[in-house]
């Protein structure tokens, strides 16, 4: 069963049971997610040693937080891939070279993945690939790769100084400029 197919209800069922230590729920909740959190994780590592090292961190982390899992929050497979995101990120920070830096549109940290064997969701998730790549190659060169370095590779604000060469504030405001610009090209493309 792909797990975006899955209806939100099961795997918040899934998620309350893990919480209360229903070893047969997590059997389940691993059977129909883990393979969208190692997508995740595969495109954010790009190392498939790393993505099944993360994977394994990260259902021993949901198995242990199952029970903080709030459904008026969001939906349960956001909270997953949530889960999946910042185990990558904090295995990026501890692994990759201090100052490398993206290509210069981003490309390669964009490029969509397939979502399970249903082409319509590959191709919604290219569409939607797309429509980001689009706006992030309208960023100026410094907001892009700010953006890119701090969302697709997991660097602090004193990381990217460091990585930029320039002050911490200016690199704050490269962020905050650029996901701002991002979100106005985003809905216009949605509107």
């Amino acid at each position: 069963m792909n797990p975006t197919a899955a209806e939100p209800q099961r795997l918040m069922m899934l998620l309350a049971a893990v919480g209360r230590g229903d070893e047969r729920a997590f059997a389940e909740l691993y059977r129909i997610s883990a393979g969208h959190l190692y997508a995740l994780l595969l495109r954010i590592l790009q190392r498939s040693d790393w993505a099944e090292e993360a994977l394994q961190d990260c259902f021993l982390k949901i198995w242990q937080k199952a029970e903080t899992y709030e459904p008026s929050r969001g939906a349960p497979l956001t909270w997953l891939l949530t889960v999946a995101r910042y185990r990558a990120l904090d295995l990026l920070r501890m692994k990759r070279p201090e100052t490398e830096l993206p290509d210069d549109d981003g490309a390669a940290a964009l490029e969509a993945t397939a979502a399970g064997d249903d082409p319509q969701e590959g191709a919604a998730a290219a569409q939607s690939s797309e429509r980001l790549a689009e706006c992030m190659r309208r960023l100026s060169t410094e907001q892009r790769r700010s953006v890119l370095l701090a969302y697709f590779r997991g660097y602090s604000h004193p990381e990217l100084a460091r990585a930029l060469q320039a002050p911490l504030g200016t690199v704050k405001s490269w962020v905050r400029r650029g996901l701002a610009r991002l979100r106005e090209c985003l809905e216009a493309q949605t509107a």
